[in-house]
């Protein structure tokens, strides 16, 4: 669920608005958007991956607020994270080729 969007670290893009499958973000005219509806937050981790600045933080636990502080998300270097670990991102490397679902594909591919 989506916890935490930094005031410090957004720049007001609105890409996290445009990207949100359920709607959770509410634009704020000359000012950062806001978590307007949080309990529709699916954990898609969309608004993350593109958020440019990583002024997000979506737990993983979907199903419950958690509570979070920002200070303690930077020094664990949980901002961003997860776009990190997927390697999404200039100059990131990807990690979709050690991803089960798509070494599974590639082998059912060459089968073929």
């Amino acid at each position: 669920m989506i916890e935490l969007l930094s005031k410090d670290r957004c720049i007001s893009c609105n890409q996290c608005v445009s990207v949100c499958p359920t709607n959770v973000f509410e634009a704020v005219q000359g000012d950062n958007p806001v978590i307007a509806r949080q309990s529709d937050c699916q954990s898609c981790f969309m608004c993350e991956l593109y958020c440019p600045t990583d002024a997000l933080y979506v737990s993983p636990v979907a199903e419950e607020k958690t509570k979070v502080d920002e200070g303690e998300l930077v020094q664990d270097g949980l901002l961003g994270s997860y776009k990190q670990n997927v390697g999404w991102g200039k100059g990131r490397v990807s990690t979709a080729s050690s991803d089960g679902s798509y070494i599974i594909f590639q082998r059912m591919h060459a089968s073929h």
